[in-house]
C-alpha cells in the first residue's frame, strides 16, 4: 500500500508525489512534502459554505440571519467575524461578534472574507 497522505482539501486517496509537492489529481490541490510532516495527520479539516478552507485567526462573514439561544438577538447576513477559532464539536467556531459577545458558529453558516 502506498505512504502517501490523503488529499487536505478533498481526502482523496489518489495523491501522488512531484519533486518536493504532493498534488492531488481529483481536485488539483498541491501542497508541500514539509507541511505533512509539521501538521502530522491531517485531522478534521474545517470548511465554509463555499468549501474554502478555514483556519485559526481567519475572517469571516456570516451569510445568513442566526437566531442567539437563548436571546431575542439574531446576527444579521453580512456581520463579519474576525479572528476566529476552529474548534471539535457541534459548533466548528468559537468567535466574539460585536453587540452580542462569545458563541459558537456552525461552519456551514458563513463565508470566509
Amino acid at each position: 500500500m502506498s505512504s502517501l497522505p490523503s488529499c487536505p482539501q478533498c481526502n482523496s486517496e489518489f495523491t501522488y508525489e512531484d519533486g518536493e509537492m504532493f498534488i492531488c489529481p481529483e481536485c488539483g490541490h498541491e501542497w508541500e512534502k514539509n507541511s505533512v510532516a509539521e501538521a502530522g495527520d491531517v485531522g478534521k479539516v474545517v470548511k465554509d459554505a463555499y468549501g474554502n478552507i478555514l483556519q485559526d485567526g481567519d475572517s469571516v462573514t456570516v451569510i445568513k440571519d442566526l437566531k442567539v439561544k437563548g436571546s431575542s438577538s439574531v446576527v444579521k447576513v453580512g456581520t463579519k467575524v474576525k479572528n476566529i477559532r476552529l474548534v471539535d464539536g457541534d459548533h466548528d467556531i468559537d468567535c466574539k461578534i460585536d453587540g452580542i459577545g462569545a458563541m459558537g458558529l456552525k461552519s456551514e453558516f458563513v463565508k470566509k472574507a
